[in-house]
Parts: structure tokens; C-alpha cells; sequence
């Protein structure tokens, strides 16, 4: 159920597999997506499980309506709550239509609100600054990545105190540049904008190294501690892939301050 989880100086990170939850195929076992053709009431099993198998109130995690673009929200609470800067009143597993506004960054300095990102080949990126009390979650896809979430999700940390050589990053499960096969034009497209995303697969045609990409950025705005998961999700069946299954669940990583 959770592939991997790391306490950092009471900042918590954890990004799960798919296994340990209720969905039938294609999206078993463990999808915590909402909004990728799985039964709802799965979806909410599974993130309940998720959520207390890492200690947490399920209630007391925000999730996003994730659009590959570069906006993010600070919030204090999870959408619709008292608390929470979202302006519908749904906190089930939905998109828009749920109340969750469309965002790829989710920040905030609330102790013990946990913040989620879903990906099935994207970047899931996690951001901490333990000393200032302040979290991020992105989602960085390759749109995501070269419209700059990630640096925008850091300069919202900034702006609440964070210090980017203080930041911890940890990305997880995605997809490798030996893997993410794309046209020609669009590697270079691509890497006319972050040229560490420039690759090859192992089979000697163009890619896109997404993780790599988030990596330079994150090393260019002074992010020092970072970590990259192994796991290639197209090549894990332990992990959920849109590239190879097209309909399939979608994984979680997960950061709060403890």
C-alpha cells in the first residue's frame, strides 16, 4: 500500500503502490483517482485506507483537480471546510465538480493537514521546509513542467518563510527518460525550455526525461536536498502507468508536518 515513507526532521513523505485496496479491473487494486472511471465509493475506501495506514484523519488531506498547468493554492484546511480557501463544498473524490478548484501546487503551513497529489506516469513532487513549517505538493507532468509548477510551488514556500536551502524534495514513482517515448519536435521543444529533460530511450528514439527536468529546476533555485524514487511506473506493474494501460488507477504521493 505505501511503496515508500520518510520522516524528515517532522516533515512526512509517502507515495503508494497499488496494491492493499477495494477497486476491481483495471484499477486495482489501490486507486486513489477520482475521476478516472472507478466506482466512488472505492475511491473513498481507498483513501480512507491510505490515509490511516500513514496515521492521518482522512478528512484531513486536500486534494487537487489536477490540469498540467503551473497554478497553485495555499490552503489552511481541506476544500469547503471552515478553514479551507476552496470555494465549493465537496471533499470527495471528484474534480471540479466537487468544489476542488484546478490546480497542479497545493502549499501550506497547517500541522498535521496532509497534502496529495495523483499520478499514473507524471512527477509527483513533494516539497518541505521543516524549519518554517511550510509544505507542497505538485504534480508534474511534462505541460506541468515546462509551464514552471515546480518553481511556482517554491516561490509560494518562499513567500510563508521557506528558505530553498532548507527545502527537502522528494519525487516519486513516474515514468523514466528511457521510457517516455515522444515525437522529435516535441523533445526538443521541450528541451528548448529545460534542456535536462532531453533524452533517449533505450531503444535509441527521442524522449523526455520529466524527472530530470523537475531535478535541474529544483537545483537551480538552491534545492539541495532531493531525492528521485527508482521506480519507473511504465516498467513497475506494482505501480499504476497511463502510458501503458491507458485506463488504470492513479497513485498518491503524500507530505504534512507532523
Amino acid at each position: 500500500m505505501i511503496g515508500r515513507r520518510e520522516n524528515v526532521s517532522g516533515a512526512h513523505f509517502a507515495f503508494t503502490d497499488r496494491w492493499g485496496g477495494v477497486s476491481a479491473a483495471p484499477y486495482e487494486e489501490l486507486n486513489l483517482g477520482g475521476a478516472v472511471g472507478d466506482d466512488p465509493s472505492a475511491v473513498t475506501t481507498n483513501r480512507e485506507l491510505a490515509a490511516k495506514s500513514l496515521g492521518l484523519e482522512p478528512d484531513r488531506v486536500v486534494w487537487m483537480n489536477q490540469v498540467h498547468g503551473a497554478d497553485v493554492a495555499v490552503v489552511d484546511g481541506p476544500w469547503g471546510s471552515d478553514s479551507g480557501t476552496g470555494s465549493g463544498t465537496g471533499t470527495g473524490p471528484g474534480s471540479a465538480s466537487a468544489g476542488i478548484p484546478s490546480v497542479d501546487a497545493i502549499v501550506t503551513t497547517r500541522r498535521g493537514l496532509a497534502l496529495a497529489v495523483l499520478t499514473a506516469d507524471c512527477v509527483p513532487v513533494l516539497l518541505a521546509d521543516p524549519v518554517a513549517g511550510v509544505v507542497a505538493a505538485a504534480h508534474a507532468g511534462r505541460p506541468g513542467m515546462i509551464a514552471g509548477v515546480v518553481p511556482a510551488a517554491v516561490r509560494a514556500m518562499t513567500q510563508l518563510g521557506a528558505a530553498p536551502d532548507r527545502i527537502v524534495a522528494r519525487t516519486g514513482p513516474a515514468v523514466c527518460g528511457r521510457c517516455y517515448e515522444v515525437p522529435e519536435a516535441m523533445r526538443a521543444e521541450v528541451a528548448t525550455i529545460e534542456p535536462a529533460a532531453y533524452a533517449e530511450t533505450s531503444w535509441g528514439t527521442p524522449s523526455v526525461d520529466v524527472c530530470a527536468g523537475v531535478h535541474a529546476q529544483l537545483e537551480r533555485l538552491g534545492v539541495r536536498d532531493r531525492e528521485q524514487s527508482p521506480v519507473c511506473t511504465l516498467e513497475s506493474r506494482d505501480h499504476f502507468s497511463y502510458r501503458r494501460d491507458r485506463a488504470t488507477g492513479r497513485l498518491a504521493g503524500y507530505v504534512w508536518l507532523g
